[in-house]
C-alpha cells in the first residue's frame, strides 16, 4: 500500500515537472518572439531614416553608400512604401510572381496596417511618408512555435489521462473479478451442503413437489455459481437457439414473481441460431427483468418481443414502470452506478460487458420516457446450423 502511494506520489511530481518544463519553454518562446519583433521594428526605423536621408540629401558629392546599404539589406521583411495621400510609391520583399496581379500589393498593404502600426517618415513639415510592413517569415514560424507546444502539451496530457484512466479501469476490473471468483467459492460450500439435506428429505418421503422445486433452486445456485466463476475468464461459447434460451429465461423469473406482474413473452415462429453462453445470456436477461420489475415497484406488465434482420436478431425488454431520466442514461451502465438505496450498481454494467465483449453484441436503450416505461434491447449476430 505504501508503495503504491509512492508510486503515485512520484507520477504526480514527475508530470508536475514534465508540465513546468513546457510551461517554461513556452514563456521563453514568447519572450524571444516580443524580442524578435521588437528588433525588426528597429530595423525598419533604421530604414526610414535611411530613405529620409536619401530622399533629403541633395548634394551630388555625398556620399549616399551608407543608406543605400541598409535599404538593400532589408530582404526579409516585406514592406511597403506609401505616401502622405495614401498612394503606394515602392515595395520590398513581396512575392515577385503575384506583384503584377490586379490588386496583390493593395491586399498586402491591408495586411500590413493589421498587423503593426507605420512608421512615419517626416521630409518637410507638410510632406511626409509611411512604412507599412509585416512580419518576416521566420518570425511568422516563431509565431506557430508556441502554439505547437500547446498542442503537444494537450496531446501529452490526452495520454496521461488515458493512461491513469485504463489503469483504474484494470484495477477495478481485477477487484469485481476477485470478488466475483470469492463469491463463487464461498457459495460452493453451504450449496454442497444443501444436496446433502436434500437427500435427507428424499430419505424422509417429503412429497416430490416440494422436493423438485428445491432441487430447482439448488440447481439455481449452481448456475448463479457457475457465472460468478467465469468473470474475468473468457467464456466458451455454444450455436443456441436465443428465442428459447430467452424464454427459460423468462419462464423462471416468472415462476417466482408476484402475480401482480404481467409477463408477455412474444416468440418468433422460427429457431434463431447465435452463439451464446448460456449462464450469462441467462444472467443478462435476469438483469435487465429484475430492474424492471424494481422500476415498476411489484406491480406492472413486462413484456420480451423479438426483432430480426438478414444477419442481427435483437431482443427487447419493455416495462411500463417509472422510466430513465434522460440525464443519467449514459451513466447506468457505469459500474457502480445505481439509482437504489441497496445496490452496488453492478448489474447492467457487468451485462453490457456480457453482451458486447464476450457475445460480440450491443446492448442498449432503445427508448424510455418517465412514468411510462423503459425497453432494453439486446442485438447479437446470428449464425446458420450447419
Amino acid at each position: 500500500m505504501v508503495f503504491s502511494s509512492l508510486k503515485k506520489t512520484t507520477q504526480i511530481i514527475l508530470i508536475l515537472i514534465s508540465f513546468g518544463i513546457v510551461s517554461l519553454i513556452l514563456w521563453n518562446t514568447y519572450v524571444f518572439f516580443q524580442e524578435f519583433k521588437i528588433q525588426e521594428r528597429i530595423k525598419m526605423e533604421i530604414l526610414a531614416a535611411a530613405q529620409k536621408d536619401l530622399a533629403l540629401n541633395t548634394d551630388l558629392n555625398a556620399n549616399i553608400q551608407l543608406p543605400l546599404t541598409i535599404i538593400s539589406t532589408n530582404n526579409n521583411i516585406p514592406m511597403i512604401l506609401v505616401n502622405q495621400f495614401g498612394e503606394i510609391e515602392s515595395f520590398q520583399n513581396l512575392d515577385t510572381t503575384l506583384v503584377k496581379v490586379p490588386g496583390y500589393i493593395e491586399k498586402q498593404l491591408a495586411v500590413m496596417k493589421k498587423e503593426n502600426e507605420p512608421i512615419i517618415i517626416n521630409f518637410y513639415e507638410n510632406k511626409h511618408s509611411y512604412i507599412y510592413y509585416r512580419n518576416s517569415d521566420l518570425l511568422n514560424k516563431l509565431s506557430y512555435y508556441p502554439i505547437t507546444l500547446v498542442l503537444i502539451l494537450v496531446l501529452f496530457s490526452t495520454v496521461i489521462y488515458l493512461f491513469f484512466k485504463s489503469n483504474k479501469t484494470a484495477e477495478q476490473n481485477r477487484l469485481w473479478t476477485g470478488m466475483a471468483k470469492e463469491t463463487a467459492h464461498q457459495i460452493g460450500t453451504p450449496l454442497s451442503s444443501l444436496m446433502g439435506w436434500l437427500e435427507i428429505l428424499r430419505a424422509e418421503k417429503v412429497p416430490d413437489d416440494i422436493l423438485l422445486e428445491i432441487e430447482k433452486d439448488i440447481n439455481r445456485l449452481h448456475e448463479i455459481t457457475d457465472r460468478f466463476s467465469k468473470i474475468g475468464s473468457v467464456p466458451s461459447l455454444s450455436m443456441l437457439d436465443v428465442i428459447e434460451c430467452t424464454e427459460n429465461s423468462f419462464e423462471y423469473l416468472k415462476s417466482r414473481w408476484s402475480k401482480q406482474i404481467d409477463f408477455h413473452f412474444k416468440p418468433i415462429n422460427s429457431k434463431v441460431f447465435t452463439l451464446l453462453n448460456t449462464p450469462l445470456f441467462n444472467w443478462v436477461i435476469e438483469n435487465i427483468v429484475k430492474n424492471a420489475l424494481d422500476a415498476m415497484s411489484g406491480k406492472g406488465k413486462i413484456s420480451i418481443y423479438f426483432e430480426e434482420s438478414e444477419d442481427i436478431i435483437t431482443i427487447f425488454i419493455k416495462d411500463n414502470g417509472k422510466g430513465i431520466p434522460y440525464e443519467i442514461r449514459k451513466k447506468i451502465f457505469s459500474p457502480g452506478f445505481t439509482t437504489k438505496k441497496r445496490g452496488w450498481g453492478l448489474g447492467l454494467s457487468l451485462s453490457k460487458r456480457i453482451i458486447e465483449d464476450y457475445h460480440n453484441g450491443k446492448l442498449f436503450i432503445k427508448e424510455s420516457e418517465i412514468n411510462r416505461g423503459t425497453t432494453f434491447g439486446i442485438s447479437l449476430k446470428k449464425v446458420s446450423p450447419l
